[in-house]
């Protein structure tokens, strides 16, 4: 294994901060480990020379696998379900009693591989039936990484992974991709909107949202980056909309004006 020193150690923990938000300061081990074996697969004896490759790479497609090594994109079809529950019996029917364009305004912010944003799609076709054709409820998901983006859009899960998706789902929402995995269908996968956003940037939205999911991502941010992102988000959702984290995340320590609903659900009052 190639040892990380300080001045390494430094310079990559600077970089992901100040671009990414990610706090990866008590993550020294983290990083040699994940990083040491691809260091040297590359070609490099040190982390500075790669760093540097990395830096100066203009397609940018290896800061997209350092963000990817450095960071946890785990995530599986009706993870923490009691969100999804909520969205159904709760966040829908105020929408659509409340709004009167039909404009179903959603974020899933740091989607990674898709399952969340795919999992709000069929809900809100199942919710709104034949009604949807007079919607826009395009779903918004984005991520920071390139590599977990790709895999959302191509809608391919193996069988294994839809293991707890409702048989009724699987025959309405996917389709046969070959004998090992399945493919969502076409209706669902145009109804969601995937892009590459990092949370750290400005958020100019033609519009705010009337719900946003953004769960498990924080983990990684201090509670200054935490701060601003929680007030962007804020500032981001109609009044009376609804924010999730994680279920093992908390606004406890984070200034906000986020009313709270429930353990890792809270609204924006109005």
């Amino acid at each position: 294994m190639i040892k990380l020193k300080e001045d390494e150690f430094q310079a990559i923990t600077r970089y992901m901060h100040s671009n990414y938000g990610v706090d990866l300061h008590k993550k020294r081990h983290l990083i040699e480990g994940r990083l040491s074996h691809y260091v040297s697969q590359l070609g490099y004896d040190n982390y500075m020379d790669y760093f540097e490759y990395v830096k100066n790479d203009k397609k940018n497609d290896e800061i997209s696998v350092l963000i990817n090594k450095l960071t946890t994109n785990h995530t599986y079809f009706l993870r923490e379900s009691e969100h999804f529950d909520f969205y159904k019996q709760q966040v829908l029917p105020w929408v659509d009693e409340t709004t009167k364009t039909k404009d179903l305004r959603v974020w899933s912010a740091g989607c990674s591989s898709g399952q969340e944003p795919y999992t709000l799609a069929m809900i809100t076709r199942d919710y709104l039936g034949n009604k949807i054709s007079s919607w826009e409820s395009t779903i918004l998901a984005s991520d920071i990484s390139d590599k977990v983006l790709m895999t959302a859009k191509s809608g391919v899960y193996s069988k294994e992974e839809l293991s707890k998706i409702p048989m009724e789902w699987k025959r309405k929402y996917f389709r046969d991709y070959d004998e090992a995995y399945l493919s969502v269908t076409e209706p669902i996968r145009k109804g969601v909107a995937y892009r590459n956003f990092n949370l750290l940037s400005r958020f100019q939205f033609k519009k705010p949202f009337h719900a946003i999911f953004c769960r498990n991502v924080m983990i990684y941010f201090d509670k200054p980056t935490k701060n601003e992102i929680v007030q962007k988000f804020y500032d981001s959702l109609l009044p009376g909309g609804y924010f999730f984290i994680g279920q093992s995340e908390s606004l406890a320590s984070v200034d906000h004006s986020f009313k709270y609903v429930k353990p890792s659900i809270y609204q924006k009052e109005g």
